[in-house]
């Protein structure tokens, strides 16, 4: 069922009043794209029935990967491909989190916070990894916002409960496999490996917000695990090509505010809704813009 409402309705609301809302060059592009997404204006083709003749215009897409419209196809062929990379292994759902005190320096240096959050969620894998003597493996997927359209840094990672030793034998970290690593010791560790490479790529940044990120513990989640490989890619594939906001969760458009679905997690998911003005709009969805030639999904140990 195609949305009422898309994002691209909300650029063309704002039209060139975007120019004045502080936006950076690769935003205005990103966002330029998915305005004119599926539209006459990226050009198009014609498709004819042989039998009855009948002629339907079929229009371009942005392909960019943060356009609402443009992530389905691309999440299938994903999914196809890992398929076959998958072990016959228990495998966990991990989510590291970083703290809302990073959203400052994350909107103004995005590609070290992102990068230092994959570096340290590897790293923290491996410590626990090579303290049993094994090689791990993970694939994570960058996700950077909360439902309300807030900064919120956190890494999707699916990871194999074990990983291979010095002789290339697999072996689970738990006898009984229902069991990862603690997450308590996970989360103090992920926390200072964090910490401690933020410090050495952007002393100053790190120093102002210092006290902040250690005011309170980090947060690593890891769910039990799957049924069997097959669910695991299709579980991951819901997050690889997410973008902050789908079109379905638009409820409405007016000529100044956009109307959203949002789930509050605090009230176990409850369903609400949110209004924002179209300029505070946009500029929460362009918080989520990567940086030109960011990889947001990578692979590691094994997996590479």
């Amino acid at each position: 069922m195609q949305p009422l409402f898309e994002v691209a309705d909300v650029l063309r609301k704002i039209g060139s009043k975007i120019e004045n809302y502080g936006l950076n060059t690769w935003q205005l592009r990103t966002l330029s794209a998915i305005k004119k997404c599926r539209t006459a204006e990226l050009g198009g083709h014609i498709d004819a029935c042989d039998s009855c003749g009948n002629l339907s215009i079929s229009y371009n897409s942005c392909r960019n990967r943060h356009c609402p419209k443009c992530q389905g196809k691309n999440r299938e062929d994903w999914i196809a491909k890992r398929e076959t990379e998958l072990l016959p292994v228990p495998y966990f759902h991990v989510v590291f989190t970083l703290p809302e005190a990073i959203n400052s320096l994350a909107m103004h240096q995005s590609k070290i916070v992102y990068d230092t959050l994959f570096e340290a969620s590897w790293e923290t894998l491996q410590q626990f990894g090579k303290s049993k003597e094994m090689q791990m493996g993970m694939i994570a997927v960058l996700h950077t916002w909360g439902q309300q359209l807030s900064l919120h840094p956190h890494l999707h990672c699916i990871v194999p409960g074990g990983g291979v030793d010095k002789n290339g034998i697999w072996k689970n970290s738990r006898l009984d496999g229902k069991f990862l690593f603690s997450v308590k010791a996970l989360s103090k560790v992920f926390r200072a490996k964090y910490c401690e490479k933020l410090k050495t790529k952007n002393p100053i940044g790190y120093e102002q917000i210092r006290q902040d990120l250690w005011q309170k513990p980090w947060v690593v989640f890891a769910k039990k695990p799957f049924g069997n490989p097959k669910s695991v890619v299709e579980y991951l594939g819901r997050y690889t090509h997410k973008i902050a906001i789908s079109n379905h969760r638009i409820k409405d458009i007016s000529d100044q505010n956009v109307t959203f679905d949002y789930k509050n997690y605090r009230m176990a998911g409850v369903k609400k809704q949110m209004t924002l003005t179209h300029q505070e709009f946009i500029r929460r969805f362009a918080l989520h813009i990567l940086p030109k030639g960011f990889v947001k999904i990578r692979h590691h140990g094994f997996f590479e």
